[in-house]
């Protein structure tokens, strides 16, 4: 279930985004009399799911939901109609525009995108403000892995700031880290300041999911509310609304503690103390060779654990509020995407398709994390289409700016070739990004 709303999520925001988009082609078109031949969400190879026609553009509903299009009269595009540029230009075609004309009809899409992320920006912070966990209230310290270790960390260090800054959101903590290529972390262990330096190995590690630096918290009674597919504790004996109290006689302070005990009796029968239906019992459970017993808690939420501090906007406040987020999530994302072609953080391996961006979504319907990722991916969609590629917005806006520059306007032979170039070269990067994802499914 929790999966079937993953994936309902995705494809509500998914086609909000494509309509968007293609509103933003189809407005400038129109503004600038250009005739519209169709206007689709999805594409529809060979048949469409629903279409309508209203005056001259054809309005449907592809079975593919790998995006959306418009398809505008005297363009090359991925329809690749090639007998209607054989007749004489039109003035309602896209060819007889001037170039400035032509530019703003394919930047259309993206600057819809842009707005599109701005506004629900706005939206969020005066519907529901801004929450989030300061740093100098992560009263526990941290909690990281033999990746966080290997570099000087340990479970418990207290974050102070990162080369010297503070960083106010710890959520924020590992992507400043990551994006702002950061070279060291001052923490406090046992009332004594340390730097801690981040060597540059440690980045493509953190972009893999290793060391990363988590919150810790206090080991309190594990109630059982689910069990894995295959659960060591499940066949042992291990019922739902178990309480887990400790493990071989032994209590714990911390979470952390409960899980590292696990991982050093992997594969090994240990003793678990349990509470079920108000009495004390015990049962013997070997866990997994990873040290796991196939359980999911119920966890308290995090405004039970720490002081989270929430920012409410007003309306006019949530203006320049919401623009200033989308600013930084733009100039975030830019940072993340530069990754992408660094030779030393290997963030290609991380690079997904699909899956990736399902796995954004949380188990539930939350409309505020809803609306969120949604911003978050129109910026995405924003970003990935103004790239300089042939077949994507970005690549028209190239070559048209190549004419504004020369004053020469590339042949119909050569925009028809550099479609299909461009065409491959998405291909391609669709490929390895659903080759991270499956063969990041494998190694679970």
């Amino acid at each position: 279930m929790t999966v079937l709303i993953q994936i309902l999520q995705f494809i509500v925001s998914l086609s909000i985004l494509v309509i968007i988009h293609e509103l933003g082609h189809f407005v400038m078109a129109k503004y600038f009399k250009t005739r519209v031949e169709k206007f689709y969400l999805f594409f529809a190879p060979w048949f469409s799911l629903f279409k309508y026609k209203k005056g001259e553009t054809e309005y449907g509903i592809g079975w593919l939901p790998l995006g959306g299009y418009v398809k505008i009269s005297g363009m090359i595009d991925e329809s690749m109609d090639k007998e209607q540029l054989k007749q004489p230009p039109q003035p309602y075609e896209f060819r007889s525009k001037s170039s400035w004309q032509r530019l703003l009809i394919m930047t259309g899409g993206v600057l819809f995108n842009f707005i599109l992320a701005m506004l629900i920006f706005i939206f969020i912070l005066y519907a529901w403000g801004e929450t989030y966990l300061p740093t100098s209230n992560v009263k526990y310290g941290i909690v990281t892995d033999s990746v966080g270790k290997a570099i000087g960390l340990q479970n418990g260090d207290k974050i102070l700031s990162v080369d010297n800054q503070p960083v106010e959101d710890f959520m924020a903590l590992t992507s400043d880290i990551v994006l702002n290529m950061r070279k060291a972390i001052q923490i406090e262990r046992s009332g004594e300041r340390l730097d801690i330096e981040i060597p540059k190995e440690y980045i493509p590690q953190m972009l893999k999911g290793r060391g990363h630096i988590l919150y810790r918290i206090p080991f309190s009674p594990m109630k059982v509310v689910a069990f894995a597919k295959k659960s060591p504790a499940k066949d042992a004996g291990l019922k739902r609304n178990d309480e887990i109290t400790g493990i071989d006689g032994l209590t714990f302070n911390y979470s952390d503690e409960f899980q590292t005990y696990l991982a050093e009796h992997a594969g090994k029968p240990v003793t678990v103390n349990l509470v079920r239906a108000g009495k004390n019992e015990t049962l013997t459970i070997s866990p997994d060779d990873k040290g796991l017993l196939g359980i999911r808690f119920e966890s308290k939420p995090l405004n039970q654990i720490f002081e989270l501090e929430t920012v409410k906007y007003s309306f006019l406040a949530s203006v320049p509020a919401g623009i200033a987020k989308g600013f930084t999530t733009i100039s975030d994302y830019l940072k993340q995407f530069r990754l992408l072609f660094s030779k030393d953080t290997k963030a290609y391996e991380s690079f997904g398709s699909f899956i990736t961006i399902v796995k954004i979504f949380p188990g539930v319907w939350d409309w505020q994390a809803f609306w969120e990722r949604t911003a978050f991916l129109s910026i995405i969609l924003a970003v990935m289409n103004i790239l300089p590629i042939p077949a994507l917005d970005g690549g028209h806006v190239m070559l048209l700016l190549y004419e504004v520059v020369t004053g020469r306007k590339p042949s119909d032979k050569f925009l028809e070739n550099a479609q299909v170039a461009g065409m491959i070269i998405l291909l391609l990067i669709f490929t390895l990004a659903m080759y991270n994802d499956i063969a990041g499914l494998i190694r679970k």
